[in-house]
């Protein structure tokens, strides 16, 4: 069995996040999909730039692929966040990925747009794959929804 995993802000899902996703389930028995999180206590840590709680994200996932990927919050980062600095040297970094590896049986390889991302999958030996940037951004995306809430005309 082969598990795709695929860590993204997922901040709001978009159009790419979509077409990367069912690309994933061509390539993957299984896909894992994990919106970053990030946390201090019980409590999700939410901003301008992450606007949208984990389970509104896996509401967005769910109402378009139903049950057929998982959703989980694995790639969760706990307060103090300076505890997984520097990562490669931080027993806290290399316990996020033994979370992003939970439950994950047989082979598996993670999915990145991003080279650099690439590069630090690597090195936590997540077997990246790297994919091309897709041209619509979650970025764009969120700044169209705040124009949109201020009542600014966005193209």
């Amino acid at each position: 069995m082969i598990t795709a995993l695929y860590l993204a802000h997922l901040n709001p899902v978009t159009k790419a996040h979509v077409e990367i996703i069912e690309e994933l389930k061509k390539d993957a028995d299984v896909v894992k999909v994990m919106p970053v999180v990030f946390k201090d206590g019980e409590n999700e840590i939410n901003s301008k730039s992450f606007p949208f709680n984990f389970k509104t994200r896996k509401k967005m996932l769910e109402s378009v692929f139903g049950d057929s990927i998982q959703i989980t919050d694995d790639y969760a980062f706990f307060a103090p966040f300076k505890k997984y600095m520097p990562p490669l040297l931080s027993p806290k970094s290399w316990q996020l990925r033994k979370q992003i590896l939970r439950g994950v049986e047989g082979e598996y390889f993670s999915y990145t747009g991003d080279k650099a991302e690439g590069y630090m999958l690597k090195i936590y030996r997540l077997k990246p794959k790297v994919g091309e940037r897709k041209s619509l951004s979650a970025a764009s995306v969120k700044e169209k929804l705040y124009d949109a809430a201020l009542g600014k005309k966005s193209s």
